[in-house]
């Protein structure tokens, strides 16, 4: 069951740093990350993390699919967690 956290713990930083990357990338213009990278990203189980740091931050806030997407993803996967604890 460890290795399941672990995982749900990596892709949230990774998704939580892609967002803070992605924004600092559009304030300097720089090359940023595809939308449907972050979407990828939020759905193998980063929607949360991502959420709440595009609202911090306020990155994409304006984007629909983001702000209706994630936060239906994170009630799935929070879903999955919750199953995943109580079935071990």
């Amino acid at each position: 069951m460890k290795p399941f956290f672990y995982y749900i713990a990596l892709i949230g930083t990774i998704s939580a740093i892609l967002t803070l990357y992605d924004k600092i990338a559009a304030i300097g213009r720089k090359r940023r990350i595809p939308e449907s990278s972050l979407l990828w990203i939020a759905l193998l189980g980063g929607a949360l993390p991502m959420y709440l740091v595009m609202i911090v931050i306020r990155h994409k806030t304006r984007h629909k699919k983001f702000m209706i997407l994630l936060p239906l993803m994170a009630v799935l996967h929070t879903a999955i967690v919750c199953f995943a604890y109580f079935l071990r």
